[in-house]
């Protein structure tokens, strides 16, 4: 453990003493760092004095040998140095986007393929990047980018609550119908809205989520129906797991015909509203960092 009165190391003469260390040759150091020998003479004379200890030896002709001190020194000055390169390579990453970490918070319903490609596609375009990826719901995702604890969302719109965020579009879909094996409506290949008004729900909870439970009622009411809600839920799959039970239908995102799931059945839906339109949307500060930027980027560039 460093002590309050060890002395704070210039990392130029540590630089100067490994230097002097690989070439013994006060001339040939000097050289090697574009400098005159006296002043690197007197360099090292301060380094020395700084931490109250003799490095080198000196010889004839400006050559040098390293006492045992200079040599228990010289591990850890490379080491010192190459931290000291890698932490400027670090910072220089981070502010070009091309370094550093990325926390994204993301709801499960975009792991249908969406984004894993998104990933995909940065990975290989920013190894360098560390990702951390937190899944939650969409108004938790928010408030954790507006507090800084994640730094972009990967959000399902429409939101129904304020943010002073930047949220960028990237997909529009409609619901489709999810429906247990078995069930009389999956012999049809397409359905209407008014099949499903006599049929149980499983809906989204409006605590939850909202914006997907704003759209699935407004696309019943559209069609002129109040749904008889049996059984609410938060996540999408669960409301799949649910479906799945035999407790109801359920209105779904589309890409969800993708989530495979044993004994639930998936059909469009022929005259669903636009207006009943949802959609999964980037979430990021107006100031956003570099590497979040750049993921935007890559997102929109997936999506668009």
């Amino acid at each position: 453990m460093q002590s309050p009165n060890d002395p704070m190391l210039d990392l130029r003469r540590v630089r100067q003493f490994v230097t002097l260390a690989e070439t013994l040759n006060f001339r040939r150091a000097a050289e090697r760092l574009n400098m005159a020998q006296p002043p690197l003479s007197v360099s090292i004379q301060k380094l020395e004095a700084d931490i109250g200890l003799r490095l080198f030896e000196r010889g004839g002709a400006g050559g040098v040998s390293l006492t045992a001190s200079g040599k228990a020194a010289l591990a850890d000055a490379r080491k010192l140095l190459f931290h000291n390169s890698q932490m400027l390579i670090a910072a220089r990453a981070a502010k070009e986007g091309t370094g550093g970490a990325l926390v994204i918070g993301f709801v499960g319903s975009t792991m249908q393929g969406l984004l894993q490609k998104s990933l995909r596609i940065f990975r290989a375009e920013y190894p360098n990047v560390e990702l951390v990826l937190k899944e939650s719901i969409s108004t938790r995702i928010v408030e954790n980018v507006e507090s800084g604890e994640f730094d972009i969302g990967l959000i399902r719109t429409p939101l129904l609550i304020s943010t002073q965020l930047r949220v960028v579009p990237l997909i529009t879909e409609p619901f489709m119908a999810a429906l247990p094996a078995g069930n009389s409506l999956s012999q049809k290949a397409e359905l209407l809205m008014s099949d499903l008004a006599s049929e149980p729900f499983v809906f989204y909870s409006r605590e939850q989520a909202a914006g997907l439970q704003a759209m699935a009622m407004l696309a019943c009411h559209r069609a002129g129906f109040s749904p008889k809600i049996n059984q609410e839920a938060t996540q999408i799959q669960t409301v799949l797991s649910l479906v799945e039970s035999g407790l109801g239908v359920a209105l779904v995102p589309s890409t969800m015909r993708n989530y495979i799931i044993d004994r639930v059945v998936y059909r469009a839906i022929a005259d669903i509203s636009d207006a009943a339109e949802i959609g999964l949307s980037l979430a990021l500060p107006e100031m956003a960092n570099p590497v979040a930027q750049k993921f935007c980027e890559v997102a929109r560039s997936v999506f668009l």
